[in-house]
């Protein structure tokens, strides 16, 4: 490995130093704004990292990476795991000591963490590159472990905010048309499944014009040999479906008091899929012929960009504003 490439990801991973320090300031203040920032201020930062890295030639020394890695997913996935990989990791130990103040940032990393572990185990072991799936592979195996064994401390520690039970159901009697902005996440949930129920089908080699038409003009990474793009889509066929249909759900129905979680764990999840995704597609070590097209890079950019960013702002809606999701409960009177 260049000591020009050593010291770009050194430099990369200790920009989790001022981020982390940046981030707690925030969260000390029990903000809600505070994870919607760090989630969106991430994913610029890693987007400007990793378009100035795409510009320099990868080093080829095998100590840099392993052949896994040394793919465009895989190069995705380094660039998201060298930026926060030690903030994620602070945030969640601290969401588990302390609880409410880190809860919320805790569970956005744990969707990111899943969502990044699940496609790169599988895209390994069934794609191009699966011969090479060595015993030391089974090392990310633990990584998954604790990442659900964290998933699962945090939700533990249930959220118990002090509200009043008229302020609660004053919220909840308001319908659809007194509240605009979920009529929109509404509107934008129906389109959202169906585009990741659409991505589905691709990968499962549906014969559709347009599943052809959509391949070969805006998205042939889908087709990519190496398989990671073809087991994100079926992850968010699978779970990312569900998930929109549930949210459609908590969004018309009051007091679904998980929808907060919920949306925080997906929102986290949707973050690294995305972010892996676009930045694998226009990559210059994915073959020329699975890259995106110069005519299709509009629209590929625009859909794909919407699809990550909506529902950070459903995220920031669920946990400024959750008395809709609150199951009322009367103030315990002191004497």
């Amino acid at each position: 490995m260049s000591a020009s490439a050593g010291t770009g990801a050194f430099v990369l991973s200790l920009m989790s130093i001022p981020f982390c320090y940046l981030f707690n300031s925030l969260i000390y203040s029990n903000s809600a704004e505070a994870f919607f920032f760090a989630g969106c201020s991430a994913v610029l930062i890693f987007s400007i990292s990793a378009r100035f890295m795409l510009k320099k030639k990868a080093p080829a020394d095998p100590l840099f990476y392993d052949p896994h890695i040394n793919t465009a997913h895989g190069h995705m996935i380094s660039y998201w795991d060298g930026c926060v990989h030690y903030l994620m990791y602070l945030v969640m130990i601290a969401a588990i000591t302390w609880g409410d103040s880190y809860r919320a940032i805790g569970l956005y990393w744990v969707g990111s963490f899943l969502t990044r572990a699940i496609v790169y185990i599988l895209g390994n072991a069934v794609g191009k590159y699966g011969t090479h799936v060595s015993p030391l592979f089974l090392l990310h195996m633990l990584y998954v472990s604790v990442s659900v064994w964290v998933c699962f401390r945090i939700f533990s520690k249930a959220s118990t905010p002090d509200l009043q039970l008229a302020s609660v159901q004053e919220a909840e009697r308001k319908s659809l048309l007194h509240r605009p902005l979920d009529l929109l996440f509404i509107i934008y949930v129906i389109p959202a499944f169906a585009f990741c129920v659409f991505r589905g089908l691709i990968v499962l080699d549906c014969s559709s014009e347009w599943c052809l038409a959509y391949t070969s003009q805006y998205e042939p990474y889908l087709k990519d040999p190496s398989a990671y793009a073809k087991v994100q889509m079926l992850v968010s066929m699978l779970y990312s479906g569900p998930y929109y249909i549930i949210t459609l759900y908590g969004l018309m129905v009051p007091g679904c008091e998980w929808m907060t979680d919920l949306t925080l764990v997906h929102s986290g999840a949707l973050a690294q899929a995305q972010f892996a995704h676009i930045g694998a597609s226009l990559h210059t070590r994915t073959p020329f012929s699975y890259r995106v097209p110069a005519g299709g890079q509009p629209v590929f950019l625009l859909v794909n960009i919407l699809y990550a960013v909506v529902p950070q702002a459903l995220c920031y809606r669920c946990c400024s504003r959750p008395l809709f999701f609150l199951t009322p409960r009367p103030v315990k009177k002191t004497e």
